[in-house]
């Protein structure tokens, strides 16, 4: 088994981002994500193909405890960064009987403008998560492991400007055992990727 700094010069070695290092990784052990499609949804795997070679060189992933994929214990166990981790969310927008998908990335600091923003964006009288089962389903992704990277190509994909920006971001990988490692810029250019102002809102912490 690689040691963390092992895989991260495996990573630099294979996808020509010499001197470089995923300073969010924590004490996971990231490789290039096409040289382990078994930590990836088959999706996923499809849409890192796609990508433009030097694009997809710059993924990688990395191997996680499956009760842990939940973003809070992930960061708490692996000591990577909240504000460097992604979330992405299903969203269903229904308006008489056509419901529109979209998918919400933004940064786990904060939450999607659901009934505002996305809303708008699909034209929908009403807007809200899309139920378990209908997410699992239509992407082909694990629940808790849904990833922007491989979601259906008629579906928005809806990027926060600081999820857009981040140099580094921790997303899905489709399914709950791994966790993806990613630019923002890549994430911005995947079919259907839209950056949109004010998609996020801070969370309000309650106080103790």
């Amino acid at each position: 088994m690689l040691t963390q700094r092992q895989g991260q010069a495996d990573f630099r070695a294979r996808s020509g981002r010499m001197g470089d290092v995923w300073t969010i990784a924590g004490t996971l052990n990231p490789v290039p994500a096409l040289d382990r499609p078994d930590l990836l949804a088959d999706p996923v795997v499809a849409a890192l193909r796609s990508l433009d070679p030097s694009d997809a060189a710059r993924c990688a992933v990395a191997e996680i405890d499956p009760t842990l994929a939940d973003t809070a214990e992930f960061c708490d166990f692996y000591g990577s960064p909240l504000t460097a981790s992604a979330n992405c969310v299903v969203v269903a927008g229904k308006r008489g009987d056509v419901v529109r998908y979209a998918a919400c990335v933004v940064l786990a600091t904060t939450r999607a403008d659901v009934n505002g923003v996305v809303r708008r964006r699909l034209d929908a009288r009403r807007a809200s998560f899309a139920p378990m089962d209908d997410a699992v389903s239509l992407s082909g992704m694990a629940y808790g492991g849904i990833t922007p990277i491989g979601l259906p190509t008629d579906w928005p994909v809806l990027l926060s400007p600081e999820v857009a920006a981040a140099p580094e971001l921790v997303v899905g990988s489709g399914v709950r055992h791994s966790k993806i490692l990613v630019p923002g810029d890549v994430l911005a250019k995947l079919p259907g990727a839209e950056v949109l102002t004010d998609l996020a809102r801070p969370v309000v912490m309650e106080p103790k």
